[in-house]
């Protein structure tokens, strides 16, 4: 008996948020900003593969499928700039008002 394929990729799937889901709640607060900066560079590498599927894609489903990716994946990437952006104006120094205490 064949196991299908879609039964394999959902327990892949599966798996995957389940790692996943442990991995990020185990980060020290120390290691979240250059996580971040990788995660940045990994959905850049997604907009790549969401590029050629939504333009190698021959019906309209996948297209649109592919476009929708593209944009997710878009909004992922420059939401964690701006995040990671936030973390480290946390850690630098403020400068010394002038005159003042």
């Amino acid at each position: 008996m064949e196991v299908s394929h879609t039964i394999i990729n959902l327990i892949i799937f599966v798996l995957a948020i389940y790692v996943g889901y442990h991995v990020v709640w185990n980060v020290t607060p120390a290691l979240h900003t250059p996580l971040m900066a990788v995660t940045n560079a990994i959905s850049a590498i997604v907009i790549v593969g969401a590029m050629l599927a939504a333009g190698l894609t021959e019906g309209l489903i996948g297209q649109v499928a592919g476009t929708v990716a593209v944009a997710l994946a878009a909004v992922n990437v420059f939401g964690g700039f701006l995040v990671t952006r936030r973390m480290l104006e946390m850690f630098r120094k403020k400068d010394k008002k002038e005159g003042g205490k």
